[in-house]
């Protein structure tokens, strides 16, 4: 099961990448959310949220029982957990419109922003999850993070349509 846990909070060993493995947790959600929103739509990428923190979860809790860090670098689950939050809108937004989630690029490019930003910065409640020193508290300051990038990208389609179409 050790092997299982790690492979799942490391992102089949893609944490070990020894400059940034958050940003590559990041950037590797990207194609994960294509692919599944193209397989199974938005209820199938709304399903996979709670699957994937699930998994999460367990995973980052039974990995890091044999470390002294609560949170190690190469665990980043999390970032994906995040970053799909963060993504969600698009995929809401590209349903709703019945446009490819591709012509939908800017929101892709703030949503990747936005949630390295809060991600890193960990303002309010994001701060609070983090320093929860526990597996719940790995996945929810992430998860806190990706709500923050969604409003964001929210926010931001809602300026760049509503306001300045």
């Amino acid at each position: 099961m050790q092997s299982l846990s790690r492979n799942i909070a490391t992102l089949m060993g893609l944490g070990f990448i020894g400059f940034a493995p958050g940003t590559w947790g990041s950037l590797a959600t990207l194609p994960l959310f294509a692919v599944m929103f193209h397989a199974a739509g938005l209820l199938g990428t709304l399903i996979a949220l709670p699957i994937i923190l699930s998994l999460g979860w367990w995973a980052t809790q039974s990995y890091t029982q044999l470390h002294k860090n609560h949170d190690p670098s190469e665990v980043i689950i999390d970032e994906v957990a995040g970053q799909w939050i963060a993504l969600l809108p698009l995929a809401v937004g590209a349903t709703h419109a019945g446009a490819s989630l591709f012509a939908l690029w800017p929101g892709w490019v703030a949503a990747f922003l936005l949630f390295r930003l809060f991600d890193i910065w960990k303002p309010s409640i994001i701060g609070w999850a983090d320093r929860r020193s526990d597996a719940i508290g790995v996945m929810l300051d992430d998860c806190f993070a990706g709500l923050f990038a969604a409003l964001g990208v929210i926010a931001l389609a809602g300026l760049f349509h509503g306001l300045l179409s």
